[in-house]
C-alpha cells in the first residue's frame, strides 16, 4: 500500500485506558501473544478489538479448512488489498502450511496460480468471484460445497471478510512492515 507515516503507532502501555489494557492482556494469552500487526491500530477500539481477536482466532487456528488452506486464502486476501503486513506475516505461515511456493508467488504477482489442486482452485476461484463480483455463482458455490461442506464455505467466506477487516485496518492506519522488511507484492 502506497506510504506515507504509521497513523496510529503503538501506544505506550502506560497510557492504556482499562479497557485497552484488558484486551491487550486478551491478547498475551492467545496464540498471538502481544499487541501487534492491525492490533496496534485496533486497540484504539477496545470493544472492536476484543471480538474481532476471538473470531480472528477461531478462524486462523479452528476454523473447517485445513491451515495450508487458510493461509492460501489469508493470501489471496492479503494480496487483494496490497497488503504488505499481513502478506509479510503470512507468506512463511503458509509455505510451512503446505502451500506450494509457486502459488505464493503467483498471488504475489497478482495472477492465478497454475497447476493448483482441486482445493486450492476452489478456494482461489471462490475468493475471486467473491470480491469480483461480490457474489459465488451456482457453480462455484457447488464445487465448494462438494469440497468444504456448508461450514467450510461459511469459514471461507467469514476468513475473507475477516482478513479484509484487518487489511483495511491496516492500509488505513499505514501500519509498516518491521524494521528492515522489504515489500513484497508486485505493484
Amino acid at each position: 500500500m502506497a506510504g506515507g507515516p504509521d497513523r496510529m503507532p503503538p501506544l505506550p502501555e502506560g497510557s492504556y485506558t482499562p479497557a485497552q489494557a484488558g484486551v491487550a492482556a486478551e491478547l498475551a494469552a492467545t496464540p498471538r501473544g502481544a499487541v501487534f500487526g492491525p492490533f496496534v491500530p485496533l486497540l484504539r477500539s477496545p470493544d472492536l478489538l476484543s471480538p474481532l481477536q476471538r473470531t480472528g482466532e477461531y478462524l486462523r487456528y479452528r476454523s473447517a479448512l485445513a491451515p495450508r488452506l487458510s493461509e492460501f486464502a489469508i493470501l489471496f486476501v492479503a494480496r487483494r488489498w496490497s497488503q504488505e503486513y499481513e502478506w509479510y506475516v503470512h507468506a512463511p505461515i503458509a509455505e510451512k502450511s503446505g502451500v506450494p511456493p509457486g502459488h505464493i508467488a503467483a498471488l504475489a504477482e497478482g495472477r492465478r496460480p497454475d497447476a493448483m489442486d482441486a482445493d486450492h482452485a476452489t478456494i482461489h476461484d471462490f475468493l475471486a468471484e467473491l470480491f469480483d463480483h461480490r457474489a459465488v455463482s451456482d457453480t462455484t458455490y457447488a464445487r465448494a460445497l462438494e469440497r468444504f461442506g456448508e461450514r467450510g464455505i461459511v469459514d471461507l467466506t467469514g476468513l475473507a471478510g475477516y482478513y479484509a477487516t484487518l487489511a483495511m485496518v491496516l492500509n488505513v492506519a499505514r501500519t509498516p512492515l518491521p524494521e528492515g522488511a522489504r515489500p513484497q507484492l508486485a505493484p
